[in-house]
């Protein structure tokens, strides 16, 4: 591809150029117009300054005389006479009134009679010219001034192209001092450029701020917003790395240590055992697997927020988390009220629910019951899920929603609650942790409601 210089330089060359020969042949056509007239404007005064010469008798002029007199006139040769490059030498016909012939000046065509009063052209003698034919009643005379066509029409060309020359020779210096800004023009995107290719490979550091044209500080920000993303994706795929080796190290140990209980076993009664902690062990490292995942996506931000009815989803998965409550002989319980609306994904208020309802089961007795209640208090939907369990130590509330702080549950791994102040962070509500004035536990998120 073109580079931008060139890319913007050559419509603007091309408009330019056609630009400035339309308007130079529009001006150079008005210019022949106003030439021509200014000429044939210069053959009437000329005829009325002949005119205004003759103011006498007819029978007391000496025509030779006159003709003499303006065949010297018009002759360029004669010493001291100023000549212009610009002047045409004119030709002068009297007439009488009656169509005599009283003078004709050297050179002037032969005409047989006067022509018509007015400005007019003719050819003859394979000769074109253009002139003037003034009457004079009072004096009798018919007096016409003309000039050769030929000649008049090399002046005005002449003219013409004195115009039209400068702006040839012009044109190309306007084309390199056009290149030349433009490239001066785009000095900063090639210094943005050059500063990107001199960085470092892995530095994400945003761009250094300093003076940009307006035209490039929208894209500086783009580049450092994009800088900033590309470091958080990285700087999650190493947490997830260091989280995922940090927690499965021990597992895998664990399950490499019973895999050889199992093969080093004396009697089936022994080998059954190292089998049975071994699976215990893989479903382990599989949870543990699935949570470092799930916090993965949710840091990633996936997953599409919209309206949804937060009472209708908490009982579906009460639903669905029915057969582990009744395994463990817990009683669940819904108290919430009807369509109670909140922005959020459906999937990431699932898992929320599954980590909630599960801790509380798991911490419960045979026989307890886990209540969920969802209220709508002002302009927040409040959710609160109550158990009967032990309850957590008060030193140790401060901790909960950390990574891998996990409450004494050998099969956890810490990251169930951590899971859960991420997915109520996300949605944009705040999560508490208390214990209950008798006995249980009790977990509060508080989300913002969606009006009608």
């Amino acid at each position: 591809m073109n580079s931008i210089r060139t890319h913007i330089l050559a419509p603007t060359i091309v408009l330019v150029l056609f630009g400035s020969l339309a308007l130079v042949l529009m001006a150079m056509r008005d210019s022949y117009r106003q030439t021509e007239a200014v000429y044939d404007a210069q053959l009437v005064q000329t005829a009325r300054l002949m005119q205004g010469l003759l103011q006498q008798p007819l029978e007391q002029t000496e025509w030779a005389f006159v003709r003499r007199a303006v065949d010297s006139a018009m002759d360029r040769s004669a010493e001291g006479i100023f000549s212009h490059r610009y002047e045409i030498n004119l030709a002068f016909q009297i007439w009488s009134q009656d169509g005599t012939l009283l003078m004709r000046s050297e050179g002037a065509p032969a005409l047989q009679s006067p022509p018509m009063p007015g400005i007019h052209e003719f050819f003859l003698d394979e000769q074109e010219w253009c002139g003037v034919l003034l009457e004079d009643g009072r004096q009798g005379l018919r007096i016409w001034v003309g000039e050769r066509e030929d000649l008049r029409q090399d002046l005005i060309q002449q003219v013409l192209q004195h115009t039209l020359l400068p702006t040839l020779i012009c044109l190309p210096l306007l084309a390199v001092s056009i290149w030349l800004l433009l490239g001066w023009g785009l000095r900063p995107l090639q210094r943005m450029a050059q500063q990107l290719r001199s960085r470092p490979e892995h530095a994400l550091q945003p761009l250094a701020s300093g003076p940009l044209p307006s035209e490039l500080q929208p894209m500086r920000d783009a580049l450092n917003g994009m800088l900033s993303q590309l470091s958080a994706l990285l700087e999650r795929e190493r947490r997830f790395i260091a989280d995922a080796a940090h927690e499965l190290r021990t597992p895998l140990t664990i399950l490499d240590i019973h895999a050889r209980n199992a093969r080093q076993a004396n009697t089936p009664e022994e080998r059954e055992e190292a089998l049975m902690f071994l699976q215990q062990g893989v479903a382990r490292a599989t949870r543990i697997a699935s949570q470092l995942l799930t916090m993965a996506r949710l840091e990633a931000g996936s997953g599409s927020r919209h309206r949804l009815d937060l009472t209708a989803l908490v009982r579906e998965e009460l639903a669905d988390l029915a057969p582990l409550a009744l395994d463990q002989q817990i009683e669940l319980v819904l108290d919430a009220e009807e369509s109670l609306m909140v922005d959020g994904e459906p999937g990431a208020i699932a898992i929320l629910m599954r980590n909630l309802i599960s801790n509380a089961v798991n911490f419960s007795r045979p026989g307890d019951e886990v209540s969920v209640h969802i209220h709508q208090v002002e302009q927040q939907v409040r959710l609160q899920i109550l158990d009967q369990g032990p309850g957590v130590e008060p030193h140790r509330l401060q901790h909960l929603g950390a990574r891998f702080h996990s409450m004494g549950n050998s099969q956890g791994a810490g990251l169930g609650l951590a899971i859960v102040s991420m997915i109520a962070q996300k949605l944009g509500g705040r999560i508490t942790f208390r214990n209950r004035d008798a006995r249980g536990f009790c977990v509060e998120l508080m989300l913002p409601a969606e009006l009608e």
